[in-house]
């Protein structure tokens, strides 16, 4: 998948959480109780589903929308045959995983998307063990390295539930699978046909010349 393709997907996602947080601000609504996710309740299970497109606010949403796209995007570029399912699986099993585990609070945003992204694309890199996964997991150390203290316990407004459980979810995903293919360009190129040569082809040294005649009847 080209580089601006993969961000374009990605940069559209996070167009849709601003949309859903605009529509808030002008409509003078919020979705927290709502969409927000209420770990263990009949009705809070809805935010398995929708509790990463919800944000407290503003500050909240921009500080999520930038690593949204880049590490998505990423998945997208460097991984173009699992990206859907890797989004499937760490959207899904961090919802439910938040909702049976975490704390009788409401939780909302995408940051455990965002873990996910990072310890699928940094995990795969330790997995995976060829060059360009190895180079896009120390980017992603280099640049979100910093995300690990989002890891433990900070207060009463972060869900690191949230943090922690979408980083196993995307660790596991990148563990399952290191021994799947991942590049296009790879498929296409083991797709090829195989070459048909005419003319001189030398064998051990020596030339030998060969020609095809369709047989008579």
């Amino acid at each position: 998948m080209k580089l601006s393709r993969s961000f374009g997907i990605a940069s559209l996602g996070a167009l849709v959480l601003w949309i859903v947080k605009l529509y808030e601000y002008y409509t003078n609504t919020s979705f927290i109780y709502t969409l927000g996710l209420y770990p263990r309740s009949f009705f809070g299970i809805i935010g398995v589903f929708t509790s990463p497109l919800v944000h407290g606010d503003f500050f909240h949403l921009f500080s999520n929308t930038v690593p949204f796209i880049i590490l998505g995007g990423g998945i997208l570029f460097f991984y173009p045959l699992l990206a859907k399912k890797v989004f499937l699986y760490i959207y899904l099993l961090t919802g439910m995983s938040v909702w049976l585990f975490a704390r009788p609070s409401y939780h909302i945003g995408s940051s455990g998307l965002i873990y996910g992204f990072a310890a699928f694309l940094f995990f795969s890199g330790i997995f995976r063990r060829d060059l360009k996964s190895i180079a896009v997991a120390i980017a992603v150390a280099f640049l979100y390295g910093g995300m690990i203290t989002g890891l433990f316990p900070a207060g009463s407004g972060v869900s690191f539930e949230s943090h922690l459980l979408g980083a196993a979810v995307g660790s596991i995903c990148a563990f399952s699978y290191k021994n799947i293919k991942a590049d296009t360009e790879i498929e296409e190129k083991e797709n090829l046909p195989t070459p048909i040569f005419e003319g001189y082809r030398n064998i051990a040294g020596k030339s030998f010349k060969y020609e095809y005649k369709e047989g008579k009847e």
